[in-house]
């Protein structure tokens, strides 16, 4: 649908620039030339893509469209030279689509172990700051849940949506009766997770006050700074249980009918890098909690995470 591979580049200068005499400059040639060739790009589309005015080159609807789509081609081809080089130097780019949380508070605090294990490896981030939902699309990885009757999207396990109230040693220590519970809550969680529970370990009896946060990374900060209790999600939340940061506030799980999967990406083959990494972060969680379970036996991590 082209009259020419060159009346893209022209129309990226144009419509970056704002000015075919710009775009000219840009390409070394002129400014005719750039005129002429959009004259017949346009003519070839049958839409306008710019207004010419006062010297300016404004972009239309359809031109606003078009450059969008563009951006998105050349952005993606640079990604694709990137890679090559990287490749060519030894060192392979693997992007994640995890939560803000979960990169926070599991993955940072060994991600010097993970480099030692993968050092060719270069890794990005797709984070998501809410609940874990959207397509695994242009990454290499994706942590999501899935309901159990929901039909396979050929993920991996990582373990069963497992949660605990949690709450920093200093909060629990706090023992004032008359006191009560601050309950932190992840915003889009609905209704109030602490009815669920008949008693926290707090021995706090006084009417409950509540912190509410889009963002869980900031949740588990809170709860790590002991402003109050947390509902914490294991996938999330085990290293602060291993190193004693955090605290169980009851002695009972909440267990879903929801699984916590890595997915690969649906519109591209899983890479073995992606796979590598992928096997050594369930097994350090694996790990994580074998050792949480040794700890806290009357909680029955093991069979309920797995």
């Amino acid at each position: 649908m082209l009259p020419s591979s060159n009346a893209l580049f022209v129309f990226d200068a144009a419509a970056r620039n704002g000015s075919f005499t710009a775009a000219a400059a840009e390409l070394n040639v002129t400014q005719p030339a750039v005129s002429r060739m959009l004259g017949q790009f346009e003519e070839h589309l049958g839409v306008r893509l710019f207004d010419r005015k006062a010297g300016r080159a404004v972009l239309t609807e359809e031109g606003e469209q078009l450059y969008r789509r563009v951006l998105e081609g050349f952005r993606s081809i640079e990604n694709g030279l990137v890679e090559i080089e990287r490749r060519r130097k030894g060192t392979e780019t693997v992007t994640l689509s995890v939560s803000s949380a979960f990169t926070t508070h599991w993955l940072m605090p060994r991600i010097d172990k993970l480099q030692k294990q993968f050092p060719q490896v270069d890794l990005r981030f797709q984070l998501i700051s809410g609940a874990l939902r959207g397509p695994v699309e242009n990454v290499d990885l994706g942590m999501r849940f899935r309901d159990r009757d929901e039909p396979s999207s050929g993920g991996t396990l990582v373990m069963k949506e497992v949660m605990l109230p949690m709450c920093s040693p200093t909060y629990l220590g706090a023992t004032d009766p008359t006191e009560g519970n601050t309950i932190i809550r992840l915003a889009e969680t609905p209704g109030d997770w602490a009815a669920d529970y008949a008693s926290l370990l707090t021995g706090r009896r006084g009417a409950a006050k509540g912190l509410s946060f889009t963002d869980y990374a900031v949740v588990m900060q809170a709860a790590l700074l002991g402003q109050g209790i947390a509902l914490g999600w294991l996938t999330v939340a085990s290293h602060w249980l291993l190193t004693g940061a955090l605290v169980p506030a009851s002695d009972t799980l909440t267990t879903t009918r929801r699984l916590c999967e890595f997915l690969p990406p649906r519109n591209r083959p899983m890479r073995p890098i992606a796979a590598e990494i992928r096997d050594w972060i369930i097994a350090q969680m694996r790990i994580e909690l074998a050792a949480i379970d040794r700890q806290y036996p009357r909680l029955g991590l093991m069979p309920a995470c797995y």
